[in-house]
């Protein structure tokens, strides 16, 4: 019987790495850990608690009080915070906006590595964000590191965001997009960074479809050495 995989996506903004980690979850039937929804419930518990996201104690007194769960299949996850389902609310701009400020904060990474750790420890599990393969879980048994220019981040942004009643504009969205990633990449603790050992594939000019079998084959690969050692 083959042992559970650890599969860690990291990557920048909009590098398509929610879509494929859960396309991934359901493929090889593992347990599916958006950790950019846990930041953006922490941003929303924020919020309702009228802290302010420069009050870097505050927040992380928050992080640490807030209950948070992810329930359901990779394709219908539920994120629930302090027993409210917020799947819907997380995904506003104005959170993700937040959820990006508050992650720099040492104090509230280290709250939800630690529960991310808990969530994936003794079983599979597919896991999606920026320090994955390098902080949480550094002996991942895979590793990827989803990436794209800027521009057709920004650009796959926004056909997420036409949908709603105020689409930002894509000066907007790349702007946003550009400053994500200067936080991302610069923050003291666990910054954005490829892991030496992560299989690095640049989406630019791939489809979803593309970018999909090249990470199975990888993970089939790593499974058929698992069956002959």
């Amino acid at each position: 019987m083959l042992r559970p995989l650890i599969i860690a996506i990291d990557g920048p903004s909009g590098a398509g790495k929610s879509t494929l980690g859960r396309r991934l979850a359901r493929e090889l039937g593992l347990l599916y850990i958006d950790t950019g929804a846990m930041y953006r419930a922490v941003a929303l518990a924020v919020a309702a608690a009228g802290v302010e996201v420069s009050d870097a104690a505050a927040v992380a007194a928050v992080a640490r009080g807030a209950s948070i769960r992810l329930e359901g299949d990779p394709d219908a996850l539920r994120i629930t915070l302090d027993g409210r389902d917020v799947s819907e609310e997380i995904r506003g701009e104005g959170v993700g906006h937040a959820a990006s400020v508050i992650s720099v904060i040492p104090d509230v990474r280290r709250e939800l590595v630690r529960r991310q750790r808990e969530m994936g420890e003794g079983r599979g599990v597919v896991l999606d964000g920026r320090d994955i393969g390098t902080v949480v879980f550094p002996a991942a048994d895979v590793k990827f590191f989803l990436t794209a220019v800027p521009e057709e981040r920004a650009r796959r942004r926004l056909d997420e965001e036409r949908t709603r009643e105020r689409a930002p504009s894509f000066a907007e969205t790349l702007a946003d997009i550009n400053e994500r990633d200067r936080r991302d990449s610069t923050r003291d603790d666990s910054p954005l960074r490829i892991a030496d050992d992560a299989v690095v594939i640049d989406t630019t000019e791939l489809s979803i479809d593309e970018v999909f079998r090249r990470m199975l084959q990888v993970v089939r690969e790593r499974q058929t050495r698992e069956r002959t050692q």
